[in-house]
């Protein structure tokens, strides 16, 4: 593969290529074609429940907390064991839009694709205020899973040629259906932003 096609970073590079064969699998032919993780997650064995089919299940102080007070500090995830039929269920936050879940599935489904095993939230320890001091968590497995996902969703060569031809972040994200947050951090994580600020943040007025 032309390495000019691919990020300057060995991590950014091995994320791209991972991602790549993820696009190939969904049939995309272009660069910038949008990916559908939906439209993936069945083929990853994922079932995409909504909040409401499980809302029942949970009491009431448990919903006040996910979907109020918690609201910012989670976008979904899946359940620890299988389901009967042998797919595994996925529940997104209700809360937030579909250009976010569509980043937080695709990362559910790079999870899948690069054969991870899932992690366990599970508190091994707490410290005399009670609070957690340890958890059965990889960041370096949840690193690569959102790092595949997003570049999934926006292809290096893609969100390059449109930084160079001035597309903002906005117009990025409006075209991949995914938010403009994710767009600034593939931007900085492929070492694209220097030439997005020279084509975009620095352009003169119109």
């Amino acid at each position: 593969m032309d390495t000019d096609q691919l990020p300057p970073t060995q991590k950014g590079r091995k994320h791209e290529i991972s991602a790549l064969a993820l696009r190939e699998f969904a049939g995309l032919r272009f660069d910038d074609e949008p990916l559908d993780p939906f439209a993936l997650a069945r083929y990853a064995n994922l079932v995409v429940a909504s909040f409401a089919e499980i809302q029942d299940l949970l009491s009431e102080a448990t919903v006040k907390q996910l979907l109020e007070f918690g609201k910012d500090d989670w976008s979904g995830g899946a359940a620890s064991h299988k389901l009967p039929d042998g797919r595994r269920l996925i529940i997104l936050n209700p809360t937030h839009g579909k250009n976010r879940h569509n980043a937080t599935l695709m990362e559910e489904v790079s999870h899948v694709f690069l054969g991870h095993k899932p992690s366990r939230l599970a508190i091994k320890n707490t410290n005399k205020e009670g609070k957690t001091i340890a958890r059965d968590y990889r960041a370096e497995i949840e690193e690569e899973a959102y790092g595949t996902g997003a570049a999934a969703l926006l292809p290096y060569t893609a969100i390059r040629r449109m930084a160079r031809e001035g597309k903002t972040a906005a117009e990025i994200a409006r075209h991949f259906k995914v938010s403009r947050a994710l767009v600034e951090y593939r931007l900085k994580i492929s070492r694209l932003w220097d030439l997005y600020k020279e084509n975009v943040l620095q352009r003169p007025a119109r």
